[in-house]
């Protein structure tokens, strides 16, 4: 299993106006573009209990020489804001992959290194039915190459931004299947942190599949606490905005903002001006259209309790399964995925683009040529034991 991962944040083609007004991830306080937002000053005095320890990086398995060249590049299918993704064929098996392309460079001058092997360690460790995982990795002097299944149904996000809002049975049905994501990778220790339609793709038959773990937290355990200003501005919980610390939490809230989308089409707190979305998420109260079920409700209200330690999910995704919401739901019946999806999409092939954004299908096939300048030079040895074979596709 694997996936891709589509698109910046910034995009605004199309659909919904404010819902393809994304703001771009944050990550340490600065934007992919490399502006810097300080977010509100707090007192800091607990600011250095519960952090988790640092550990040594893991080692992972070296394969044979792969390298860009084994492949043919088909079409650019997604385009973020530290990479891009092309639909591939592997030239000796005529495999259609997603390829996420990465420049070292750029990784280092934006302090991505960590949070870069972080992806590529958790894609490889975890194998999940709703979580993409790696095939191959592998890397040049300049650039990083993540390998993964290519999953032909689009992102939710294209689908959302077509379709305007999805039903409640639909929504029910993506919320389900993103618990069990969540409750696996908190299970590893790892916080998401980017939960977004962006990021949710369907594969053909129509189930979620979590990607893009570039901005994942993966050495938290027990009741620990990690301080990093990142995430997506409409999506963060505010115990990230108030910089107190933060834990596993912060997923089940962004799981209710969520939801709210699904069924909205915008997101609860969404503004233009970042410091007005930014303090409304902090203090506004959360106000509902009257479309809204009493379940729907009741479920959003309790993923986004703005007290940690109060809300659904903090003692784990059970309770969450136990809400009201998804008591139509059987969980173990959908791990195996023997409960038919409400939505099928539209696919003819395994390297069907007609899911994909016209946007990105505009966008040059080339590996293009980066000069070897001295900050190209010195980014080349930032990742070492990155290359990596998935057992099942030894060769």
């Amino acid at each position: 299993m694997g996936g891709v991962c589509f698109r910046s944040s910034n995009s605004s083609k199309g659909g919904q106006e404010a819902l393809l007004n994304y703001s771009e991830p944050i990550n340490n306080g600065v934007s992919a573009d490399g502006n810097t937002y300080q977010p509100p000053q707090v007192p800091q005095e607990n600011a250095n209990k519960n952090v988790e320890p640092k550990k040594n990086p893991k080692k992972f398995k070296i394969s044979k020489k792969l390298t860009v060249d084994d492949f043919t590049m088909v079409k650019c299918v997604g385009k973020g804001s530290f990479a891009k993704v092309m639909m591939v064929k592997k030239k000796d098996t005529g495999r259609t992959y997603a390829m996420k392309i990465l420049k070292k460079k750029d990784l280092v001058k934006r302090k991505q290194v960590e949070h870069t092997m972080t992806e590529r360690e958790v894609i490889s460790n975890i194998n999940h039915p709703f979580i993409v995982s790696l095939h191959f990795s592998f890397q040049s002097d300049t650039k990083l190459y993540l390998i993964t299944d290519f999953f032909n149904g689009g992102e939710l996000f294209w689908h959302l931004k077509n379709e305007g809002s999805f039903s409640e049975t639909r929504t029910r049905f993506y919320a389900a299947e993103i618990i069990l994501a969540l409750e696996c990778l908190h299970s590893h220790g790892t916080i998401y942190r980017d939960m977004k339609p962006e990021n949710l793709l369907l594969d053909s038959d129509g189930h979620i599949r979590l990607t893009d773990f570039g901005l994942s937290k993966d050495t938290l355990t027990g009741t620990n606490l990690t301080h990093t200003f990142c995430g997506t501005p409409e999506y963060l919980a505010p115990e990230v905005i108030r910089q107190e610390g933060y834990g596993k939490a912060v997923d089940w809230w962004a799981l209710g903002v969520l939801i709210y989308e699904m069924l909205h089409g915008l997101p609860p707190f969404y503004d233009k001006n970042l410091r007005d979305m930014y303090n409304a998420i902090v203090h506004q109260p959360l106000t509902f259209p009257r479309s809204f079920s009493k379940e729907v409700k009741e479920v959003i209200s309790q993923l986004m309790e703005r007290d940690p330690m109060e809300r659904l999910g903090a003692e784990g995704a059970e309770e969450v399964k136990k809400a009201e919401f998804f008591v139509t739901i059987d969980f173990e019946k959908l791990y195996k995925k023997q409960i038919p999806p409400p939505y099928i999409p539209q696919t003819l092939a395994d390297d069907d683009i007609q899911n994909v954004d016209e946007e990105f299908l505009e966008e040059n096939v080339t590996d293009t040529y980066i000069p070897r300048t001295k900050s190209v030079i010195n980014a080349a040895s930032e990742f070492p034991n990155f290359t990596y074979v998935n057992k099942g596709d030894e060769y």
